[in-house]
């Protein structure tokens, strides 16, 4: 278990690596100069010239990469001339509501999606298996910014449940601004837990050990609640936590549609105005999160099927 743990650690090691070179190099071929963009048409050479040097622009490149991990490695992200603040702090600030919408709208595309997968795992292909099948394929063809705007105008500005942008703090202003955009968030990721879950349910209802626990009398539910259940999620979860860039993705969508003062709105923001030390830290630490999860993911299926490290071993 040790080896393959640090085997698992080292190959992140390397594709984190990976992330930021690829970042460093794409932030700086973003055409405009952010010094120019910060002080505006109107500046003079030498002002432009001078903020270059401060924000480190003159140096060669090679030095300028050189300096960039060196100074990530220590945690420190550099100064945002947007908000001429640390961008670490700038970036702190940010992650909450995000965080709180990820969360959110993956808790809304379970509650959903966990019923629908196991209404039509119990009869499949039949009419239910079908309806369920094609709700889940609507909403994820329907794209994000264009789904957010149909729940803002219908359940916002119609109804008048919920605002249709902004965030505010507490339990009562979490409900309130961060329903629609979970909603939105939730029903985008509604047909990979119902078709993953539904046909890992399928396959698991087939075996021989659920004839077994359905020949000794249990009820249908208990069969597919207690033994079912168990097994069939673990693909589930390991879909999703492959595809949590594709979350992130999302989530830069989903708040701009609703203006949630967040990390995708931030980034957007960044992009816009050049600034290259907040652009380069949020990609690193989106980049970040979804090596540490997909390592996260693979350390539980090691736990779980020894057979995971078994063929680690042979490698």
């Amino acid at each position: 278990m040790l080896g393959y743990l640090l085997r698992r650690l080292a190959l992140s090691i390397v594709v984190l690596f990976g992330i930021a070179a690829l970042t460093f190099l794409m932030v700086h071929l973003i055409p405009g100069d952010p010094a120019r963009i910060e002080l505006g048409a109107s500046a003079t050479p030498k002002a432009v010239a001078e903020l270059r040097s401060d924000m480190g622009l003159d140096q060669p490149f090679g030095e300028q990469f050189a300096n960039y991990l060196g100074d990530t490695a220590t945690g420190d992200f550099g100064q945002s001339f947007i908000f001429n603040d640390p961008v670490a702090v700038v970036i702190g600030e940010r992650l909450a509501p995000t965080a709180l919408l990820i969360a959110y709208g993956l808790a809304i595309a379970l509650l959903i999606g966990v019923p629908m997968a196991v209404i039509g795992a119990l009869r499949p292909n039949g009419v239910v298996d079908h309806v369920v099948r094609l709700i889940s394929t609507f909403t994820f063809a329907m794209p994000s910014f264009w789904l957010g705007l149909m729940l803002a105008l219908a359940f916002g500005l119609s109804l008048k449940f919920f605002p249709v942008s902004g965030y505010s703090g507490g339990i009562d202003g979490f409900f309130r601004t961060l329903t629609l955009p979970a909603l939105t968030l939730g029903l985008a990721l509604l047909v990979i837990i119902v078709r993953t879950l539904r046909s890992s349910l399928v396959s698991v209802l087939n075996s021989d050990y659920i004839e077994a626990a359905r020949a000794r009398g249990f009820s249908e539910w208990r069969v597919v609640g207690k033994h079912a259940m168990r097994n069939s999620l673990i693909g589930t979860v390991t879909i999703l936590a492959s595809l949590f860039g594709y979350v992130i993705g999302i989530i830069v969508l989903v708040e701009a549609v609703f203006q949630i003062p967040g990390a995708g709105s931030l980034l957007v923001q960044a992009v816009q105005k050049r600034d290259y030390q907040l652009i380069q830290a949020l990609a690193l630490m989106a980049g970040a999160a979804v090596v540490i999860i997909g390592l996260l993911t693979d350390l539980f299926h090691a736990l779980i099927d020894p057979r995971v490290r078994l063929e680690g071993r042979s490698e």
